[in-house]
């Protein structure tokens, strides 16, 4: 069954080809026709005009020398091979053929009165004879000095001849257009089926990639460099990037259970053993340094849970900042005083001097921003093996750049690897696999600095260390008016 593009390209293309074929194949016909027949009528015509010179000033007293006349006309006449000459009367009846034989009196001869009342003098004639030939013929008026009709010349030729030559094109033209018809189909057909069948391959790929089968991607082929052809790449460098976006939502769902499943894991062993206490038997060293692992755990419970909703907010596009003029150095000097204790755990040095310089406010959310900072001194220290460096810097520079404050945070870590370098900012990727974390902190604070009119960038090089620059603009008169404190996506 003929159906989708195929029938439509039917329905709409070929049957508007095929009209505008059969039309010219008409208009062909009907040309050739009247081509014939005005060639036709042109070559009695010219014959006939010979009369206005054999016959011109001519003067009869009786019929008998008007008979003689064309007697002489007639044998002198050089085209009697094509056409037949008949001599009328008169009162229109044939009295001289040029073939010795006169036609059946029954014979309707209606140009002669036509021509008689024609005031040039001539009428044609296009019809069937008696004995069923198709002819043509002109009668031409005789008349004589004082314009009195003495008689008529009839030229009449068989149009049998000419039907054949009419009959033979119309056919070679019929013909040539059924060729081209078919040329039209065929070419149409095969050209349908070249966009058909990628189109088909790819719905059906598309259904097992939307199954989950991302290997049906490398079914997709294609032999022509055209939109087809772009589409097919299309698809299948979504197939990849979707299968590479599932293993990532697969590794990141693994590491987040993780994560989750290690606090957890502290905090129920630490309070089954505190259960202890009730009867006695825990001291309280092992008391406070076991309520200290439950803090610290639930503490980092919430963070992972805190980072979830925010990248669901993110995504869904309900985040929400709570906008005023702050002091972007003092909320920073504040996430670094929290970290500082840690470093010294780790063993990493953490390197930060207060600017001795008056900064100008940004207009941003106090929270969220520190939630960026805290996610980048956190990847820093995480990321830097013991005896490492971690230095922190806030730049301002009125006379250069008075529009923006930019915030640098340099490791000494293991690096990032050009590959995976553009992408450590993307939604559940992660680098290193070797370390601890859900892989969406680098992404969640992207899109707040974004949110911002900020920008987060990264330098790395593998083995070296990495370089987090934070750009913030500065904040100006009016602000608030243009950007509410509340903004929600």
């Amino acid at each position: 069954m003929i159906k989708g593009i195929t029938k439509r390209w039917m329905l709409n293309t070929l049957s508007v080809i095929i009209t505008i074929i059969i039309l010219l194949v008409v208009i062909l016909i009907f040309a050739v026709s009247y081509l014939f027949q005005s060639q036709i009528e042109g070559e009695l015509h010219s014959a006939s005009n010979e009369l206005s010179v054999v016959f011109s000033g001519f003067q009869a007293e009786n019929a008998s020398e008007f008979t003689t006349a064309s007697r002489d006309y007639i044998e002198n006449f050089d085209n009697k091979e094509q056409f037949g000459v008949m001599v009328l009367n008169s009162s229109g009846r044939v009295v001289l053929t040029s073939t010795g034989f006169l036609p059946s009196e029954d014979e309707k001869m209606t140009d002669f009165e036509e021509a008689k009342a024609n005031g040039n003098g001539y009428a044609f004639w296009n019809g069937r004879l008696l004995s069923g030939e198709l002819a043509m013929s002109e009668t031409r008026i005789i008349t004589d000095e004082n314009h009195n009709v003495v008689g008529a010349l009839r030229y009449i030729v068989s149009m049998d001849p000419a039907r054949t030559r009419t009959l033979f094109y119309s056919a070679t033209i019929i013909a040539v257009g059924i060729g081209v018809i078919a040329m039209v189909i065929l070419s149409g057909l095969s050209f349908i089926r070249s966009i058909v069948k990628p189109i088909r391959r790819l719905s059906d790929a598309a259904a097992q990639i939307a199954q989950g089968d991302f290997s049906a991607s490398e079914k997709i082929e294609h032999k022509y460099n055209d939109e087809i052809g772009d589409l097919c790449d299309a698809v299948s460098d979504m197939a990849k990037d979707l299968q590479t976006t599932e293993q990532m939502k697969n590794d990141f769902i693994s590491r987040v259970s993780h994560e989750l499943r290690t606090p957890l894991t502290a905090i129920k062993g630490w309070a089954e053993t505190m259960q202890l206490s009730e009867r006695g038997t825990l001291d309280r060293r092992t008391f406070d340094r076991g309520m200290g692992v439950i803090i610290r755990e639930s503490t980092r419970l919430t963070g992972i849970v805190e980072e979830l909703l925010d990248f669901g907010r993110i995504q869904s596009g309900r985040m929400v900042l709570m906008k005023e003029k702050i002091d972007i150095l003092a909320e920073f000097d504040e996430t670094v005083y929290m970290l500082k204790e840690r470093a010294v755990e780790e063993g990493v040095h953490l390197l930060y001097d207060d600017p001795d310089i008056m900064f100008p406010p940004i207009y941003g959310d106090r929270n969220r921003l520190r939630q960026v900072f805290l996610n980048v001194l956190d990847n820093a220290l995480k990321y830097t093996p013991k005896g490492g460096m971690v230095a922190a810097q806030v730049l301002y520079n009125k006379e250069e750049n008075p529009d923006v404050i930019k915030i640098i945070v340099t490791d000494t870590g293991c690096g990032i690897s050009p590959e995976d370098l553009p992408r450590v900012k993307e939604k559940f990727f992660k680098a290193n696999q070797t370390v601890g974390g859900s892989g969406i902190g680098l992404a969640v604070a992207d899109e707040i600095m974004n949110l911002h009119n900020g920008k987060l960038d990264i330098e790395s090089g593998e083995g070296v260390g990495t370089t987090v620059t934070l750009t913030f603009p500065v904040y100006k008169e009016g602000e608030e008016n243009e950007n509410p404190e509340t903004v929600k996506l």
